[in-house]
C-alpha cells in the first residue's frame, strides 16, 4: 500500500508541475505579444510606408505666404503606391485648405495639428486601398 500512495503522489506532483510549466509559457508568450503590439511598427516599417510630399508654396487668406512639406505615413505599401499616383489630388487638398485659413489660424502647435488633422480626413476620404495613419510636418514657414 505504501508503494502505490508513493505513485500516486508522484503522479500528481508531475502533473501539477506540467500544468504549471504551461501556464508558464502561456502567459509568457502572450506578454511578448501583447507588448510587441504595444511597441507598433519598427521605423523601418514606417518609413517604407510613409510618402515624402514635396515642398508647397501658396497663400493664406491673410494674403501670407506659407511654404510647407509634409510626410505621410500610411498603413500598407499599397496605400503609399495609391498616394504616390494621387500627388496631384492631394496637393489640391492642401492647397485650397491653405486658401481657406489666416496665418492666425495656423500658427502654433494647436493650429498645425488642426490643419494635419483636415488634410488626413480628406485624404483618407480620396484613398481606395488604405488609409493615412499620421500626417508628419517636415518644413514649415510662413512669411
Amino acid at each position: 500500500m505504501n508503494k502505490k500512495l508513493m505513485t500516486i503522489m508522484l503522479v500528481i506532483i508531475t502533473s501539477i508541475t506540467l500544468v504549471g510549466v504551461t501556464a508558464l509559457v502561456i502567459v509568457t508568450n502572450f506578454m511578448g505579444t501583447a507588448e510587441a503590439k504595444e511597441k507598433g511598427p519598427s521605423i523601418d516599417d514606417v518609413i517604407a510606408q510613409s510618402y515624402d510630399l514635396p515642398e508647397i508654396t501658396t497663400n493664406l487668406s491673410s494674403d501670407n505666404i506659407v511654404r510647407l512639406s509634409f510626410k505621410l505615413e500610411t498603413d500598407s505599401k499599397k496605400a503609399k503606391e495609391e498616394l504616390e499616383k494621387r500627388e496631384f489630388q492631394v496637393r489640391d487638398i492642401i492647397i485650397s485648405e491653405l486658401s481657406s485659413i489666416t496665418a492666425e489660424e495656423l500658427d502654433g502647435k494647436e493650429g498645425m495639428n488642426a490643419f494635419k488633422k483636415t488634410v488626413q480626413k480628406q485624404v483618407n476620404e480620396l484613398l481606395q486601398k488604405g488609409e493615412i495613419k499620421k500626417v508628419y510636418t517636415t518644413s514649415y514657414i510662413i512669411q
